[in-house]
């Protein structure tokens, strides 16, 4: 298909969809595959931020497969490279930093600098790596996209920021007041000349429209974690049968602490700013995991089922021993395995899937569950940024919760629906998924549109 062609296609598919347009700064017409480079893999330490990388990747194989990804991560430990290399043997990875000229620092990142069309910002909280988006954009003048980032300018610490966070109502209502200028000079800058972003929660969206944002494409693409379609079905049912997991006989539990601890996952000195967060971790922890447990409790009972308590981050291995599983009662105990072992989201995705449900404090394992057909709750604590409004964003409003607004009852409530009915809960998992499908077509789309001008 020539250039022409492809303009005439994709511009009657935009008038009938309504959506495409293509960037004024279409690459330069030249020789070879379209060339992407994926700014992803921020951490290793978190199974969402590890299939961040992986989704995306996904996505791009299935709608835009013709097109060649280089990899610029962050960190890949815990065996994601391993992951990476092995489930997407076409991927380059270029790693490297930028030196005080902001330029790249090995060789394989200048290389993959010159050569790409599209430096392409993977999911993540606030636009991960902006910086080196803006370095790009002003030294190569090529264009940058976003693919499902949260921007949300209320929670957490800093000037004008609430350290207590607040539900998804209140923060949608306090970002939408505040001044049309208050969004970083550096964020705007990139925003403004992106050639499209997906926010992956509609407050980030509706805030950034407020603030005057003038990339051509300010729209909902949900988190890109959405779309990995790798698992480890071997190592995942191997271990599931050693624990004596029989399919759809258990769920799946995952604690979080309302900050999470990195000065002791990086064994650091812990600043003012971390001790703050531990006071409130250390006033939340008990009242918001008493829910869990009562909710484990409950299903136990009524059905004999098991329950699996695991984590998503590393910390959380031993904190769910400490907070879901060590305070039950013994005839309850007995009922539930506790996961000894941080894993990879391959192997997670394998053992969601034989789960009867998954109920997370965390955000990314639900997103995992939905993906392979599990229904799933996502209990959002007040800290956890806006990007939980996704769930509610792609249709699965009924499976979220708000922390301090609920309840084990109301938990087991929700829960019993799914167990009386787990065909309804399926089929609810379906209108889901085509729901963020239709979505992931449309970010690929715009990354296809962006690099279309090429012979």
């Amino acid at each position: 298909m020539n250039r022409r062609q492809f303009l005439a296609r994709t511009a009657v598919a935009g008038t009938a969809a309504g959506l495409l347009r293509l960037p004024a700064f279409a690459a330069a017409a030249k020789a070879g595959p379209p060339r992407i480079l994926l700014r992803s893999s921020w951490q290793s330490v978190n199974i969402g931020d590890i299939g961040h990388t992986p989704g995306a990747l996904s996505l791009i194989e299935k709608h835009f497969p013709e097109a060649e990804v280089t990899l610029w991560p962050g960190n890949l430990g815990h065996g994601s490279r391993d992951l990476l290399t092995k489930g997407y043997p076409r991927l380059k990875i270029a790693e490297g930093s930028l030196d005080k000229d902001n330029k790249p620092t090995t060789p394989a990142l200048a290389k993959a600098w010159e050569e790409t069309d599209l430096y392409l910002s993977g999911s993540g909280s606030g636009f991960p790596a902006s910086a080196h988006a803006v370095a790009f954009q002003k030294q190569t003048g090529k264009p940058v996209g976003v693919f499902g980032v949260s921007n949300d300018p209320i929670s957490g610490f800093g000037a004008g920021r609430d350290p207590e966070g607040g539900t998804l109502m209140s923060l949608r209502e306090r970002a939408l007041k505040l001044p049309p200028t208050h969004l970083n000079a550096d964020l705007r800058f990139i925003m403004d000349r992106a050639a499209f972003f997906f926010c992956r929660d509609t407050i980030t969206r509706d805030y950034l429209k407020a603030q005057g944002v003038k990339t051509p494409i300010l729209e909902f693409g949900p988190d890109a974690q959405l779309g990995m379609h790798l698992r480890d079905d071997a190592k995942g049912h191997a271990w599931l049968a050693a624990k004596g997991l029989a399919e759809g006989k258990f769920i799946c539990v995952i604690p979080r602490l309302r900050y999470t601890p990195y000065y002791k996952i990086r064994n650091s000195k812990p600043t003012a700013e971390d001790l703050a967060k531990d006071k409130i971790n250390d006033r939340t922890t008990e009242q918001d995991h008493a829910k869990l447990r009562d909710l484990m409790v409950r299903y136990i009972k009524a059905t004999g089922n098991k329950v699996m308590v695991c984590a998503e981050m590393t910390y959380q291995v031993e904190m769910g021993k400490a907070v879901l599983v060590d305070p039950l009662p013994d005839d309850i105990k007995k009922n539930v395995v506790w996961r000894d072992t941080y894993w990879l989201p391959d192997e997670a995705a394998s053992i969601y899937a034989k789960a009867q449900a998954v109920i997370s404090v965390e955000c990314h394992s639900p997103l995992i569950a939905l993906h392979v057909g599990t229904p799933t709750f996502y209990v959002r604590q007040p800290t956890d940024t806006c990007k939980g409004q996704m769930y509610r964003d792609f249709g699965a409003g009924e499976w979220f919760f708000e922390v301090d607004e609920t309840d084990g009852p109301q938990l087991w409530s929700r829960l019993e629906a799914i167990v009386k009915d787990p065909a309804g809960a399926k089929a609810r998992v379906k209108s889901i998924q085509a729901i963020v499908g239709e979505r992931q077509k449309r970010m690929v789309d715009a990354v296809r549109a962006t690099v279309s001008g090429r012979v």
